[in-house]
């Protein structure tokens, strides 16, 4: 594996923008986004649309609903982190069989606890399945289906879990349907999507080339960063760097160094143009993806954007690096929308703000309230 020269940040961060259809390039539908970013978080439905919206100005939510709910292009359900993410239709499988055994290990290891173990497990997945032969139910719907055929200690373990469909959910059985918050659904792929076909992919395989997606999109970046974001193991992550050692060149930094494919360093260095500011929203997938957050915001700022319970703020994105927060609200045909920098802004970062906002109140059909605070 070669070793590069030192990129500045700029550079870095201009490589992580285009791959991410932030930057003034040739707009990219829904599914292509999702495709490039290894994923739209979609734990708040609400905020998903608008990650979508930040990287193509002239989508609609209607347009990405038909694509969730319609075309099925996108299908939503629990992948990285154990977090909700859209994902294109045809890269299902290769995301279920690269996380399923991690994320299978940490459901049988809450259900281990309530004396539950693999055979049991398997037995309730049977009655998920059969619960959802008629069609999407919710979470309410499907416990009282299942609870009077389960033994008592999963009935003890049904009540302390938020979910009890995370082993079908993981083993790509299931995916979440129509419906938000406590109204979500879920269905049997094979009858949302049934005309998916494809061969299994073996698990090495498939966590080389998510992991080859991931340094495509966050480049350059280490094997703890895609564990982290991935929520693969690092004993497994470190057998796919010895695997793809042949494919990837090592990028000094300042304090370690980084990955990245050998075929994006030209991409890298090359990688250059004019200012980029950005409205990114709540949970946006492009702060989650490293584990240190110092290229994007200093320490004092931290927890402003990065708030407890995993809670993630909107923020204001100048050439990659967090220079704000922005909270808004609409209030009948009106769009609040406030401004927190954390440093004075410029009249050129000011004008650069308001015509986001406008864009933004385009998307939600309403006349802009923009205030800086």
């Amino acid at each position: 594996m070669p070793k590069s020269s030192i990129p500045d940040r700029k550079a870095i961060a201009r490589f992580r923008l285009s791959r991410h259809h932030l930057l003034d390039e040739p707009a990219a539908d829904a599914v292509t986004i999702c495709r490039d970013v290894c994923g739209v978080q979609a734990q708040v439905m609400s905020a998903a649309y608008l990650q979508l919206w930040a990287r193509n100005h002239a989508l609609t939510r209607p347009e990405i609903e038909t694509a969730l709910w319609q075309n099925r292009t996108l299908v939503k359900t629990s992948l990285m982190r154990q977090t909700l993410h859209l994902i294109p239709a045809d890269e299902f499988s290769l995301y279920i069989a690269a996380l399923k055994s991690s994320r299978m290990a940490g459901a049988l290891r809450i259900m281990a606890k309530f004396g539950i173990a693999r055979e049991e497990a398997h037995a309730l997945t049977i009655l998920i399945m059969d619960a959802l032969s008629s069609g999407p139910l919710g979470r309410p719907a499907i416990t009282a289906a299942v609870r009077p055929k389960v033994s008592k200690r999963v009935r003890s373990w049904m009540e302390n879990v938020w979910s009890i469909v995370r082993v079908p959910v993981a083993e790509g059985l299931i995916c979440y349907g129509r419906g938000e918050s406590k109204e979500v659904s879920f269905i049997r792929l094979d009858r949302w999507l049934p005309n998916l076909k494809s061969q299994p992919i073996p698990e090495n395989e498939a966590q080389c080339i998510l992991f080859r997606k991931y340094l495509r999109a966050y480049g350059p970046a280490t094997v703890t960063d895609f564990s982290h974001w991935s929520g693969i193991p690092m004993q497994q992550v470190k057998s796919l760097y010895a695997l793809l050692k042949s494919e990837l060149e090592e990028i000094p930094g300042d304090q370690k160094n980084s990955l990245l494919l050998s075929e994006d360093v030209a991409f890298l260095n090359g990688k250059r143009g004019k200012s980029c500011l950005r409205l990114l929203p709540s949970f946006d997938t492009y702060l989650l993806a490293h584990r240190a957050k110092d290229h994007l915001l200093s320490a004092k700022h931290y927890k402003r954007v990065y708030r407890n319970q995993g809670w993630i703020s909107p923020v204001v994105l100048i050439d990659g690096a967090v220079a704000g927060i922005w909270s808004h609200r609409l209030q009948n045909k009106n769009l609040l929308l406030s401004i927190e920098p954390f440093e004075g802004l410029s009249r050129m970062v000011r004008t650069a703000i308001e015509r986001e906002a406008e864009h933004l109140a385009i998307f939600f059909a309403a006349n802009l309230d923009l205030q800086f605070v």
